[in-house]
């Protein structure tokens, strides 16, 4: 954190309070968190992931690294954190490191979220050493069989050595970074586990776990992925029969205000949401970010919010206000 930073955030944080006031959108900051997509590919075919269900309408492919340091150089000075996460395995991107060591050595909080079957000893070792500060690991079982029911494609075995390697250099490297989150992303399937994954977890290495309710697309008629206990669900059923997000949608979101997403390709879309970029507010190869952040498209889109979030198709399944974490 930097005087600039500091100073940014608590001109974001009263632009966000004045507009719930007045009812009309006033933002006189930079966002304080950005998340940059390295890549749309991925190694795994996870049913509710476009990326994994290759299922993306826009454009694919990898962020190119000099248009990567740009999109950091302009932003750096105001912006407190950076993702490297949106779409796609962080992973697979071959300039990753490269990547967060830029970010880091610019004072940025850098932190990225990973199915772990890249965590080799070689990268795990590039991972301490590149300066990131937060890595999650999704881990959502904890057999094979229960694991592979989400993660189509994947090997709970080798996941759970990288993690296991991340924790030997992080010790061998003296080194507290990055903070190893390990994720459960609660299923119907994989409920069950909930207690041997948090005995479990702590013992490869983790410095945190975390139980996450998981969004699914197909709700309203109800999933076999939603799990019987009401607290692990995001969803809850309706009196006629269908199931309706469990936390009613206020016409706010503090992510229109403080955080902003930026696709490999440089599109500017308002979440992470919005997973196929159906809503671009800018494009940073014609316009530098601070035009599309103060621009008609970003005001025109927090207006719309603000009159009525249920009309807007991303906002229905938001777990803005919901307990993500439980």
């Amino acid at each position: 954190m930097t005087l600039r930073r500091a100073w940014n955030a608590v001109r974001v944080l009263t632009s966000y309070y004045l507009t719930r006031l007045i009812g009309v959108p006033v933002q006189w900051g930079m966002p304080i968190s950005i998340s940059i997509e390295p890549t749309t590919a991925c190694n795994l075919r996870c049913p509710e992931c476009p990326s994994g269900l290759r299922a993306f309408s826009r454009p694919t492919g990898n962020v190119r690294a000099d248009f990567f340091r740009r999109i950091v150089d302009e932003l750096s000075r105001d912006t407190y954190s950076l993702y490297f996460y949106f779409q796609g395995e962080p992973y697979i991107h071959p300039e990753f490191f490269d990547m967060v060591r830029y970010a880091h050595e610019r004072g940025l909080f850098t932190a990225t979220s990973t199915n772990g079957h890249f965590l080799d000893a070689e990268r795990a070792r590039r991972t301490v050493e590149s300066g990131l500060d937060r890595l999650i690991v999704s881990v959502d079982g904890l057999t094979q069989e229960t694991y592979e029911r989400y993660r189509v494609g994947g090997h709970l075995a080798r996941v759970v050595q990288g993690i296991r390697e991340l924790a030997y250099w992080k010790r061998r490297l003296r080194s507290r970074r990055p903070h190893v989150i390990v994720q459960f992303l609660v299923f119907r399937h994989n409920e069950s586990q909930i207690n041997a994954f948090r005995r479990s977890a702590l013992g490869w290495g983790a410095n945190e776990i975390r139980l996450k309710s998981a969004q699914v697309y197909d709700y309203q008629h109800g999933n076999p992925l939603i799990p019987e206990q009401e607290r692990y669900a995001r969803y809850v059923r309706q009196p006629n029969g269908t199931w309706a997000p469990r936390h009613a949608l206020a016409n706010r979101c503090w992510r229109l205000w403080h955080a902003s997403v930026i696709t490999w390709d440089g599109i500017v879309v308002p979440c992470c949401f919005d997973k196929d970029a159906q809503h671009r507010l800018g494009d940073l190869k014609t316009a530098p970010f601070r035009d599309i952040w103060h621009g008609a498209a970003y005001r025109q889109f927090r207006q719309r919010l603000l009159r009525g979030r249920k009309e807007i198709d991303i906002c229905s399944n938001c777990s803005e206000g919901c307990r993500v974490w439980v």
